[in-house]
């Protein structure tokens, strides 16, 4: 007869006191799901190709990849206030180096391991605002805020980021299923 070690179950957490963390505990699986990919993304940036822009209107390569390498982070210390205040965005600063992407990137990965997981469900379900000065900008509720801009405005970069690669004659990895240079990892063995 085998034994398993179960963990309280989320009733009886809370019989207990502990609130329940569900929500948070999710969000941070998909991210971790999600950081591996991001940091092949990220490290096949070409040294030489930092100022690099496919138009003038847009960022440089070096921008837009430092900007994916600090969404989370950025996104989940900012959520710690309700209201928040938001970021400026017209003056996204140029890396010097693919290093000071990574660096950036591994500093932000670890701040969304630090500051997530003490969001209880309560917390995340709380309407959490988002102001530019005066004006209210979002009303949502602070998991779906994670949601959208921790997560889906992340993905979303990537893929922009994945066209940059693509012009530059970069391989483009793999993410949730295969690009035209890379199987992912699960279909690899076959």
């Amino acid at each position: 007869m085998s034994t398993t070690t179960m963990k309280p179950s989320t009733a009886m957490m809370e019989l207990q006191g502990e609130p329940r963390k569900l929500l948070a505990q999710q969000l941070l699986a998909e991210f971790e799901q999600q950081v591996p990919i991001t940091r092949r993304f990220l490290e096949r940036l070409p040294e030489d190709k930092l100022t690099w822009r496919p138009h003038n209107r847009s960022m440089s390569a070096g921008q837009l990849a430092l900007h994916i390498a600090g969404v989370p982070g950025g996104v989940i210390r900012g959520v710690q206030l309700n209201p928040g205040q938001a970021p400026d965005f017209n003056n996204i600063p140029q890396p010097a180096s693919v290093r000071d992407v990574l660096d950036a990137f591994e500093q932000s990965v670890n701040t969304v391991r630090d500051l997530l997981p003490q969001f209880d469900d309560s917390a995340m379900q709380e309407t959490w605002r988002l102001f530019a000065g005066e004006k209210e900008l979002s009303a949502a509720p602070r998991g779906q805020f994670l949601r959208d801009i921790m997560l889906n405005h992340w993905y979303q970069h990537r893929g922009q980021f994945s066209v940059y690669l693509r012009l530059l004659n970069v391989p483009v990895p793999s993410s949730w299923g295969p690009s035209a240079d890379e199987r992912p990892n699960f279909l690899q063995s076959r």
